[in-house]
């Protein structure tokens, strides 16, 4: 269940449509499929399969769990570099520590995101608080990388911690949806984050039959995640569960609707809503460097190798490993 719930009785009401406004038509749904990351966590690949220029300025996401871990098992990452884009991670449920080489760093816990922006280069840690690993618990999140544009490539690194509160609640028109926007606006209501390009980021809750109609930017491109759950979107109803990611093509408005009947242990439609306006600039990407050319990204590779993304903390977080 997500941590942020809110009477929606009691929060602005997203406007209905305008009589000339249009709902964006669904162009492709695909299904991510299953994987692991770092030390052996569990994710979705959500943007696989899809044409880069339909996800632009996203550039990869996985949903992180969700899983009931048992003590001893959670897993996160191992200290990694990055270049030339933003990673955001978005705690559903659970709780994850980042560090970084630059000063960043704290605990992303039940609805908080971290918003860390790499530029020029830097090193992080992604892990369970020792706590967690003792004792075992829920785990579920999110992951987005953001692209950066050219101009700001080799920005200086920057942290963004957003807490759950932070996020702006809103209902939609009828009350049957909460939505939480972690970045850019709906409805003329903005989100906390800070971003390099025109984005929008938020968390949909629908409950079983009810309708959610928000309007949407025209120069954005419009993505649909279901992190669980069943429903439809669009003008004619397409049908998405866990898993799947739909692509819309242009309009005005984002439809997305529950089914009547859900699974007990996912008693309501939990959707992303994300989108932004594209860079349109060539994409290189070599592992954890998204850069401009095949040059940059030997640069970085060289860079990185030579230590000029900073270094390891003393007494920093290190990754959780069994005893064998």
């Amino acid at each position: 269940m997500p941590a942020i719930a809110a009477n929606t009785l009691t929060l602005p009401r997203i406007a209905g449509p305008a009589p000339t406004d249009t709902e964006r038509p669904v162009r492709s749904v695909t299904t991510g499929p299953r994987g692991f990351e770092g030390e052996g966590f569990p994710v979705v690949r959500a943007f696989a399969g899809v044409n880069a220029r339909d996800l632009d300025p996203f550039i990869h996401m996985d949903q992180m769990g969700e899983v009931e871990y048992q003590p001893g098992e959670p897993r996160g990452t191992d200290w990694h570099p990055h270049r030339g884009f933003e990673t955001v991670t978005y705690m559903i449920d659970g709780r994850f520590a980042h560090q970084d080489s630059h000063g960043g760093g704290g605990l992303i816990a039940d609805g908080a995101t971290q918003w860390m922006t790499a530029g020029s280069g830097i090193l992080h840690i992604e892990t369970p608080p020792a706590e967690l690993v003792e004792s075992g618990g829920m785990f579920h999140g999110i992951q987005l990388w953001v692209n950066l544009p050219r101009k700001d490539k080799f920005a200086d690194p920057n942290y963004q911690a957003i807490e759950g509160t932070q996020a702006t609640l809103l209902s939609s028109h009828d009350g049957g949806a909460l939505v939480r926007i972690i970045a850019g606006d709906i409805d003329g209501q903005a989100g906390p984050g800070s971003t390099h390009t025109p984005i929008t980021l938020a968390h949909a809750t629908v409950e079983p039959g009810a309708r959610l109609d928000v309007p949407w930017s025209r120069d954005f491109n419009a993505l649909v995640y279901v992190l669980s759950g069943r429903g439809a979107v669009g003008p004619v109803g397409h049908p998405v569960q866990q898993g799947q990611l739909a692509v819309l093509g242009p309009g005005d408005r984002i439809a997305v609707t529950a089914d009547t009947s859900q699974d007990s242990n996912r008693p309501a439609l939990e959707v992303l809503l994300l989108g932004g306006r594209p860079i349109r600039e060539p994409i290189y990407q070599y592992g954890p460097f998204v850069m401009n050319s095949k040059s940059e990204i030997i640069q970085a590779v060289e860079d990185y190798q030579s230590g000029k993304f900073g270094a390891i903390p003393p007494n920093a977080l290190m990754p959780h490993r069994p005893l064998r």
